[in-house]
């Protein structure tokens, strides 16, 4: 039986950091440099708030974020060794669902539509490995936690990192083979 790896959308396959950044000048006018936000999270680094909300709540926000260097490749790869899903708490943001889902159906046509998952609360996941951004999700995984590294977890290192996906499949090998022999 495969390994199972939840994957996130955000911040991990999808690059929304620059996304948000160009959105967030389009709509204030306010310049951000990607330095400056380093470290923060998104209430410190985006000072109008109203401004970030009516961006995650605008249509194709969602649908035209850029996927994140090497992901495709290497999800795909993994998949010959590992059962892969989607896992998005989408549930905040509605009108985002739709959108993420055909992202998905455009940049990772050869995730099945079973593997994607769109929920409100990651607690709830159960694979042996979970990439996310996100410590609020990786906190409450019952597998092995692996930290994707963005802008707002930089000073973070409670959890496993990774700064890049072409670590993951040398990493997940590790990993594996650590847990195998320690039965």
């Amino acid at each position: 039986m495969k390994k199972s790896i939840a994957i996130d959308m955000d911040g991990v396959i999808a690059d929304i950091e620059p996304h948000l950044i160009e959105w967030y000048q389009k709509e204030t006018g306010i310049i951000t440099a990607k330095e400056t936000i380093r470290g923060l999270n998104e209430h410190e680094a985006f000072s109008n708030k109203g401004a970030i909300l009516k961006i995650l709540n605008s249509p194709s926000f969602f649908r035209t974020v850029p996927v994140m260097d090497k992901a495709v490749e290497t999800v795909k790869a993994l998949m010959e060794e590992y059962e892969i899903f989607i896992v998005s708490a989408a549930m905040e943001f509605p009108l985002s669902l739709f959108e993420k889902k055909e992202w998905l159906s455009e940049h990772f046509p050869f995730i099945s539509w079973k593997n994607i998952i769109f929920c409100g609360d990651k607690s709830i996941i159960d694979t042996d490995f979970m990439i996310d951004d996100y410590c609020k999700n990786l906190d409450f995984c019952k597998g092995k936690p692996l930290m994707f590294t963005a802008y707002h977890n930089v000073h973070l290192n409670h959890h496993q990192r990774i700064d890049h996906w072409n670590e993951v499949p040398e990493l997940l090998k590790q990993l594996s083979s650590k847990h195998e022999t320690a039965f």
